[in-house]
């Protein structure tokens, strides 16, 4: 039981941290070459969450148990690769603040 819950915790702690520095090297690489600020923000939430929700959705069970079966964990990571997504509007809009014209 306690090998279950301590490999719960790091899978949530090493999987937040991967998905974060994911898509913040994702959003930053992508707003330096379309040169937009919150646009892998807006494509995160549009696209990535749908579709991370889609690929948990269970076609035999009701909306509210589906809703339900989803772990903490899958949300966890959810939430991570969309603060790595505004993190990284965040670092070029103060790059560009900053007075670099790359960026």
């Amino acid at each position: 039981m306690l090998g279950g819950v301590l490999g719960g915790i790091l899978f949530a702690i090493v999987g937040s941290m991967l998905c974060l520095v994911l898509f913040f090297g994702i959003g930053f690489i992508l707003n330096m070459l379309i040169k937009t600020t919150w646009f892998p923000f807006w494509l995160f939430l549009i696209i990535v969450t749908p579709l991370g929700i889609w690929q948990l959705w269970q076609d035999d069970i009701s909306v509210t148990e589906n809703i339900q079966s989803m772990l903490v964990s899958d949300m966890i990571l959810i939430v991570a690769g969309a603060v790595g997504a505004y993190l990284s509007g965040w670092a070029i809009r103060a790059l560009r603040r900053g007075g670099y014209k790359m960026f």
